[in-house]
């Protein structure tokens, strides 16, 4: 069993990979933005920056989601902003099956003119907040570093193939 987790700042297109690696992957998808407590949104809707605390509930259900989820399937697909190592670790520890992060990348002023042109509770103000809290992931984390600025149908190959020879190597 193994997790793929769309790891990125708001804006940065982890629904819209996720949602199409799930279908490429025949594998379920969850939407990380959906474990959100009611009071974290408010937060957010208000531009108030969630700090950790905020995040550990929310982190704790997508992790019980997820690990429902692979009871009946050997792969699922999660966006979550993952910003921070310790939420990554979070994530690992709650998830219980190797997880492979992938992070999202993009120019700024392409995030910025997704967030002002979707009707989301995150506003674009807290996007330089989530640019500093961002630490990058590094290679223990088992991840993948894609650009946002290419193709969709472009990142869901370049994706799905490592993910298909990780399920041979591993026979996931």
């Amino acid at each position: 069993m193994v997790t793929l987790v769309l790891m990125g700042v708001s804006g940065s297109g982890k629904s819209t990979l996720g949602r199409a690696l799930a279908a490429a992957l025949a594998a379920p998808f969850l939407e990380g933005d959906d474990f959100h407590p009611p009071a974290n949104i408010a937060k957010m809707s208000s531009g108030i920056a969630l700090q950790d605390e905020d995040r550990w509930p929310w982190l704790d259900s997508l992790g019980a989601a997820v690990r429902s989820v692979l009871q009946e399937h050997t792969l699922a697909v999660v966006s979550c902003s993952a910003l921070k190592r310790r939420y990554r670790d979070r994530l690992r520890s709650e998830i219980r099956t190797p997880l492979m992060f992938i992070w999202i990348t993009a120019p700024v002023d392409l995030i910025s003119s997704r967030m002002r042109h979707r009707h989301h509770y995150m506003p674009e103000s807290l996007l330089i907040s989530q640019i500093a809290a961002l630490e990058p992931p590094d290679a223990t984390e088992c991840a993948l570093c894609v650009e946002a600025t290419q193709p969709i149908e472009q990142l869901v190959g370049f994706v799905t193939e490592r993910v298909e020879s990780l399920r041979a190597s591993y026979r996931i």
